[in-house]
């Protein structure tokens, strides 16, 4: 081995296109449509796409990222409900937070 990582078929490819003629610009002939080239509508919809932030998308909520410690126990039992047990968490405090807030005053 040459060390050369090419497949014959991309040498092949690579050849045909080295000697095509200076003139010989693609036309399709309309029988196979997966040789068909793409509008230049399809086109800017996949440079749109290709262009799309990927990742988790934007929450109309915003969170902040905090350190903060737990007692064992509360840990424990949120973590003993499974995954999504951060968000279950976040619910139960924003529920104590909007259902009893003058509580929460008096502990200090």
């Amino acid at each position: 081995m040459n060390g050369s990582k090419m497949t014959t078929q991309r040498k092949e490819v690579l050849t045909a296109v080295k000697n095509a003629p200076p003139s010989g610009d693609y036309v399709w002939d309309g029988q196979d449509q997966d040789d068909r080239p793409l509008t230049r509508d399809e086109m800017e919809k996949g440079v749109e796409a290709y262009r799309k932030k990927r990742g988790r998308p934007v929450s109309s909520t915003h969170k902040e990222q905090v350190s903060v410690r737990y007692s064992p126990e509360v840990l424990s039992y949120f973590r003993s409900t499974g995954e999504g047990w951060q968000t279950r968490m976040d619910t139960a405090l924003q529920l104590l937070v909007t259902k009893h807030p003058d509580w929460l005053k008096k502990l200090g």
